[in-house]
């Protein structure tokens, strides 16, 4: 059993693959084992949480997550700790597994009781799994309130109940409170649900064990769990010329610092020479808090050879470059309005497809809006499966798609798994830090990185420098969120 950090590298399965090598394991072992072994992992890793508890509430659900429950409540009992469970379903419909470890608790002398304890150091929540189509309602529902508005620490088994454990997505009627401090311990296989879109709100920090099955495990995975970056020092033979050029194009009337804040972060991630082609024909000259940018007009700067970063504030004016920059640039990172506006124009549909066909290496920065636009679809249908959406961006366009949000996903056109992004918090949620990371990007493209290589690890550390913003500090702001870029 182990803690899941952002340094943690790791496949995720689906629960179709998960249910298969559950089965493949389930038929080797002897009957009853996968059971116990989660239930002995659980309690372990409640009596790190809580080692003092004088009371733990274990709800338990009608199939085998319960029985992970009652399992834990044995072995808590085993162990000197006072479980009390309270189990909502007909014990004569359990599963066979599920209905051995309810025996097992009883035999043990755990307390049953019908209704939660008044009060408790900490709650387990194993009332659903990852093969619930239902959403917890009635007495779940209720129990589950009672829970996460409690000060006490909550630990969820295998899932949270009602999280989809393939696309993060939570029942509608769940509460989504942040009141309590949640931990999930997941078993078998990482799920791709517990690290996007509310997934990692409801999830909190995850622990993984695989049971001792390991071996079992030929899937396929859905998905990949990104890690810290292998970045390479530079040599003392090099100059800025090895470093590339990143054009920054966008800044319309009103947005100049889009562009500026794209640029920054550019400079700082470590682009030998960074350009900023204002659209904005009253704009300063010169950016006298960043001499280092250099500004021109963005008709004349000259794309052959430059990655551009194109978009970030550009408004309608960026539409007009468009053409230009999807034929000429050696790379490109599309942003914000060049996304707007491609989605709305089938002839730069067209150049952008044909960029992917012809091998120059393109990423596209959206939000849900704006993937939503792209794919003809709702913010909603997005983020209903963001993993899917995604991987449908970057097959129709042939460009690496990093879908930003909880949980960014980067992925590409090859029928490789995307990745999700670990790193970042609610501390990115403002004003043009998206800029930042496309800025990011661009840097690692103008050093030669592939294309999906540099947005994984610009999008890492991106969250990163969020993740390590002190507590007591000012808010991050997007300006020091570009001077923290790593390069």
């Amino acid at each position: 059993m182990h803690r899941i950090t952002s340094a943690s590298a790791a496949d995720l399965f689906d629960i179709a693959a998960t249910r298969r090598i559950e089965q493949a394991a389930a038929s080797a072992l002897p009957p009853h084992t996968l059971m116990q072994r989660a239930g002995l992992a659980a309690a372990r890793l409640a009596m790190a949480l809580a080692p003092h508890a004088r009371t733990i509430w274990i709800a338990c659900g009608p199939g085998n997550n319960g029985g992970d429950g009652f399992e834990a409540a044995a072995q808590l009992r085993h162990r000197g700790f006072s479980p009390v469970v309270t189990f909502v379903g007909d014990e004569g419909r359990l599963p066979a597994d599920a209905k051995a470890s309810l025996q097992r608790a009883r035999d043990a002398g755990v307390t049953f009781a019908s209704a939660p304890p008044s009060s408790f150091e900490l709650a387990m929540d194993a009332l659903l799994g990852i093969g619930s189509t239902r959403p917890p309602s009635g007495t779940m529902a209720e129990w589950l309130a009672r829970m996460h508005a409690s000060a006490s620490p909550v630990l969820s088994i295998d899932v949270p109940s009602g999280l989809d454990a393939d696309t993060g997505m939570l029942a509608s009627n769940t509460d989504q409170a942040p009141a309590s401090v949640r931990t999930t311990l997941t078993f078998l296989t990482l799920k791709p649900g517990l690290f996007t879109a509310q997934g990692r709100d409801a999830a909190g920090t995850v622990w993984f064990d695989d049971l001792g099955c390991r071996a079992f495990i030929q899937e396929r995975p859905t998905a990949r769990l990104a890690s810290t970056p292998d970045i390479q020092p530079r040599t003392h033979a090099s100059h800025k010329g090895s470093y590339g050029d990143v054009a920054v194009i966008g800044g319309a009337s009103g947005m100049a610092g889009a562009a500026l804040l794209a640029g920054s972060a550019a400079l700082h991630a470590g682009a030998g020479r960074v350009f900023v082609g204002l659209l904005d024909p009253r704009a300063a000259p010169v950016d006298t808090s960043q001499p280092e940018l250099m500004l021109r007009d963005a008709h004349a700067l000259d794309l052959a050879g430059m990655t551009v970063v194109c978009g970030c504030g550009g408004g309608d004016a960026v539409r007009e470059l468009l053409p230009r920059v999807l034929s000429t640039a050696a790379a490109l990172v599309l942003d914000a309005d060049a996304l707007n506006a491609i989605a709305t124009d089938p002839s730069l549909q067209a150049q952008l497809i044909a960029r992917g066909q012809a091998g120059a290496p393109s990423v596209l920065t959206p939000h849900p809006l704006e993937a939503a636009r792209l794919l003809g679809d709702t913010t909603g249908g997005v983020q209903a499966n963001r993993l899917a959406a995604a991987r449908a961006l970057a097959s129709r366009f042939g460009a690496v798609t990093v879908l930003k949000g909880s949980g960014t996903v980067i992925a590409d056109a090859s029928d490789g798994p995307p990745v999700i992004n670990p790193t970042g918090n609610a501390r990115l949620a403002t004003a043009g830090t998206g800029d930042v990371l496309a800025g990011m990007i661009g840097a690692a493209l103008a050093m030669r990185r592939p294309a999906f290589e540099a947005a994984c690890e610009a999008v890492w550390q991106h969250g990163r420098i969020a993740d390590l913003w002190p507590a007591d500090a000012a808010p991050l702001t997007a300006g020091s969120l570009a001077r923290r870029a790593p390069s």
